[in-house]
């Protein structure tokens, strides 16, 4: 129990890549057991927490793309404006790249193909978190934007406007590529 945790302490101490530091447990003679269980909350809080804190730990670890209750901006002309997420299909917490999710509309063109209220099924086409490709580079756009489409996955618009990512292409939504301005 003794050596794995000067094991650990060890480790921590030669990577504290901006984590706090904890006091020397390596110098301590006698009864060490007293000392870690005695110490082991403080232990814990200053070395596997950012130096930011709680709140910078909490916002690092439910960082997702897109998850319940985010406001998109539709890119075809379906007629809706803006969405609001309900659900992400297939994912445990949240959508990223050419997933789909279920929408509700809550804001519609007069004269579009879907009214505000209804439920729509959308692939995410644009997503302002950044995202790690397969080549090493990264792809980040400024907002989070969506594509309508059906139950099948048809697009329920005929123009895509604005860039999407040929990530696209590996989630099976050809279609949208084809019908988008620019395909980055």
């Amino acid at each position: 129990m003794a050596s794995s945790l000067m094991k650990l302490a060890g480790a921590v101490r030669s990577a504290n890549n901006g984590f706090k530091s904890f006091p020397d447990a390596l110098g301590l003679k006698g009864s060490i057991g007293n000392y870690v269980w005695g110490r082991s909350s403080a232990f814990m809080t200053s070395t596997c927490w950012p130096a930011g804190g709680l709140d910078q730990l909490l916002s690092q670890q439910t960082r997702t793309f897109v998850q319940m209750r985010t406001s998109l901006k539709v890119v075809d002309n379906s007629g809706a404006k803006r969405v609001m997420c309900i659900q992400a299909l297939k994912k445990r917490r949240g959508a990223q790249l050419g997933d789909t999710i279920i929408a509700s509309v809550k804001e519609a063109h007069s004269r579009g193909k879907v009214k505000k209220g209804d439920v729509v099924y959308c692939v995410v086409v644009r997503a302002a978190m950044q995202r790690q490709r397969c080549d090493g580079s990264q792809i980040k756009f400024d907002d989070n934007a969506v594509v309508l489409v059906s139950k099948q996955g048809e697009p329920v618009g005929t123009r895509v406007f604005g860039p999407v990512p040929h990530e696209l292409r590996q989630h099976k939504h050809v279609k949208i590529l084809t019908l988008a301005e620019h395909v980055v």
